[in-house]
């Protein structure tokens, strides 16, 4: 992958080259990114970049050494300078190694799971899977991970047979590259038996580079994070989102800002929220609302009911529609700007307005922001649409305010 490949992240990609540039590359790097950032493109467009013949000056071109028909002198190749190229280049030998996950210097770690009971599976275990997965969701998340390899309920984790081999991938000399490189994807999955690479981490053979990629530095072995220089992956700007998804999706100019409006700057969620185009959000909502102030509880028994057999997925997306409407509301209702969104979404956030004021549009949404953790965390649908709707009826119909710290 390279660079021009990862969206947005202009300045970023900038650092990175400039530190390979000037020389300035730690051994260990932290890339923190959350959700839908590009942290782990990001991490694989720099491990190009690294090998990449052009850009360290070791490429050779085939040169013909034939005399031309006519009596021209044989081509020659001057080899371009190292350092002046701002990404990889694509065409080298170890670029298109790269680019294909086989690159044999360029190793990954990532959460797996028991194939059988008394497996101690490790990542190479799971190679042709995992490049099938970055290959089709560049921008895929840990939880999109495991349901590829077939986890359902379980949870994946790097464990001490993974740290043990990692060892001893780092510890033999590189093949072709001049770097032997480890990117970990979702370190927050190593427990302490992590603590088995920190002298290598500390101390690591010539020519090695780690990468891990996280989304949550707190689940990070301390340990391990202080022995590694930050860089820090910002969320996507909207425009940035909304050109993505006009390019590579073909999505319309209209259906691409709307959904980068709710996006939050996480191109996975995107993905999702273009998954799911075809539902009717707003519609359900319509509902729900209704049922819980104008035609009571059997009407909200049967949209809990119908709410529960959706799918964990969906129900995050449509927590995230209405929590989306209502920030919109707020904002209408202070500054009076409907901003860039539809004239759907700005009649919706008016009539929130009428029914409930700010205060309580902010209750509202903390309830939104944590069913939808609960949700994450395998919660019950039907009783958690069930107190979620409780709530809602009390802060809306009654006027009240549940106060959280």
């Amino acid at each position: 992958m390279q660079f021009e490949e990862v969206i947005g992240q202009r300045e970023l990609k900038q650092q990175l080259v400039s530190m390979v540039q000037q020389n300035r590359l730690s051994h260990a790097l932290l890339f923190l990114g959350r959700e839908g950032s590009g942290a782990l493109s990001l991490a694989r467009a720099f491990a190009q970049y690294s090998v990449c013949e052009k850009v360290n000056g070791t490429f050779k071109p085939v040169v013909s050494t034939e005399i031309s028909l006519f009596g021209d002198e044989p081509a020659t190749a001057s080899a371009d300078e190292p350092g002046v190229y701002q990404d990889s280049c694509g065409e080298c030998a170890a670029c298109l190694k790269a680019a294909k996950l086989i690159h044999p210097d360029i190793h990954f770690s990532y959460p797996v799971i028991p194939r059988k009971s008394g497996d101690k599976p490790v990542s190479t275990d799971y190679i042709t899977e995992w490049r099938e997965f970055i290959q089709q969701h560049p921008y895929g998340n840990n939880f999109d991970w495991l349901q590829f390899i077939g986890a359902e309920n379980k949870q994946g984790n790097i464990s001490t047979h993974e740290c043990a081999d990692i060892i001893r991938k780092m510890s033999l000399k590189s093949f072709e590259a001049g770097y032997k490189i480890l990117i970990m994807w979702m370190p927050e999955m190593l427990g302490k038996e992590g603590n088995k690479l920190l002298k290598l981490i500390e101390e690591p053979p010539p020519g090695s580079l780690f990468i891990l990629v996280a989304e949550n530095d707190a689940l990070v072995l301390p340990t391990i994070l202080s022995r590694t220089q930050l860089v820090k992956v910002p969320m996507l700007q909207p425009q940035e989102i909304e050109a993505a998804l006009e390019l590579r999706e073909g999505i319309a100019i209209n259906k691409a800002e709307q959904i980068a409006a709710v996006s939050e700057g996480n191109y996975h969620e995107a993905l999702q929220q273009l998954a799911h185009a075809e539902d009717d959000w707003e519609l359900l909502l319509r509902d729900w609302l209704n049922s819980i102030l104008k035609t009571g509880p059997a009407a909200q028994v049967k949209w809990i009911d119908e709410v529960s057999k959706i799918g964990r997925e969906k129900q995050k997306q449509f927590l995230k529609y209405f929590t989306h409407l209502l920030e919109h509301a707020i904002r209408t209702g202070i500054l009076g700007q409907n901003g860039q969104e539809t004239s759907a979404t700005n009649d919706f956030a008016t009539r929130l307005n009428r029914i409930c004021d700010i205060s309580q549009q902010e209750a509202i949404v903390h309830e939104l922001d944590q069913a939808a953790y609960y949700i994450e965390r395998n919660a019950n649908a039907k009783m958690l649409f069930h107190a979620l709707t409780i709530k809602l009826y009390h802060i809306i119909s009654n006027k009240s305010v549940i106060l959280v710290q």
